[in-house]
């Protein structure tokens, strides 16, 4: 079960740190991602963080802003964002998934982002 935390109404240039706690399995051999999905649109990759190297990817309109982390000891995986924008409104998921599957399987239930100018 992953279950996410630390959305919420920010003006622009704002920051957030979203959270997402992990229970039922342990991180060290998943690699994780953030996803968001805006009204209207279909979901989207963001950021996602491979489990043997921590090698991460980020998508280009979130580059330079987002960064995605994990702490395993905890369970845990995050999402810093800064300078936020109008478009990053969305719900925002976490996601994991086994070392080279391609599918991510395992889904949190989202947390809002809404930026307000």
């Amino acid at each position: 079960q992953l279950v996410e935390s630390g959305g919420g109404l920010v003006q622009t240039g704002g920051s957030l740190r979203l959270a997402c706690v992990v229970s039922g399995f342990t991180l060290d051999d998943y690699a994780i991602g953030w996803f968001r999905q805006a009204p209207g649109k279909e979901r989207e990759g963001v950021a996602c963080m491979s489990t043997t190297d921590g090698n991460t990817f980020y998508a280009d309109p979130v580059q330079g802003r987002f960064t995605i982390s994990r702490d395993n000891a905890k369970n845990m995986i995050y999402l810093q964002i800064m300078n936020l924008k109008l478009e990053d409104t969305a719900v925002y998921y976490c996601a994991a998934k086994r070392s080279g599957n391609q599918e991510y399987p395992y889904w949190g239930q989202g947390t809002q982002v809404t930026v307000f100018s």
